[in-house]
């Protein structure tokens, strides 16, 4: 299994443009939270103080293995699990219409976000299409690259850049000429 540094530098030599990097701040957590809705039904109590969804079950799952990862980053993860899985579970209660409205308006917002940045600015096709890993990345991308901008881990963004280059605006033209 690949490390932290090794994880986001294959996820950030897909996303080198600061603007595509912008629009992964909006569509990442509008899909993430659009997942945490539409997976918070059926809800069951198994005499938990917290009914269990689907939600929970992929949520836990993905948290255990952001703590593999790293600890500290897995942890501030976990708060943001939570939050979502808590706004998915209340938008599911909300009635059946707003339940699935809900959850499939955050997702087709979100995967246009996404899209949109990759078309216009990146110029290069989403990650996960070459390696399924991206789609659980990129969370952790987005929440350490709002981290990486408030000084969070300085040898950490080094590394990274190390291999893929800083951030930029990229010109399209000088883009074509490195394909």
């Amino acid at each position: 299994m690949r490390n932290l540094t090794e994880q986001l530098t294959q996820y950030a030599a897909y996303h080198r443009d600061a603007r595509n990097i912008g629009t992964h701040f909006v569509g990442i957590p509008l899909i993430v939270l659009a997942l945490a809705v539409l997976l918070s039904r059926p809800a069951i109590a198994f005499g938990l103080p917290v009914p269990v969804s689907p939600a929970w079950l992929l949520f836990g799952a993905a948290t255990i293995y952001y703590l593999v990862l790293d600890v500290p980053l897995g942890l501030m993860m976990a708060v943001v699990s939570v939050a979502c899985v808590a706004f998915g579970a209340w938008l599911a209660q909300q009635g059946t219409a707003a339940w699935p409205g809900g959850g499939v308006a955050l997702f087709v917002v979100g995967w246009i976000f996404q899209f949109v940045g990759h078309i216009a600015w990146e110029h290069r096709k989403p990650a996960f299409v070459d390696d399924l890993i991206g789609l659980m990345i990129g969370p952790l991308f987005v929440l350490a690259e709002a981290l990486f901008s408030i000084g969070w881990r300085p040898e950490l963004r080094a590394a990274i850049e190390a291999k893929v280059g800083p951030t930029r605006i990229n010109a399209p033209r000088a883009q074509e000429a490195r394909q």
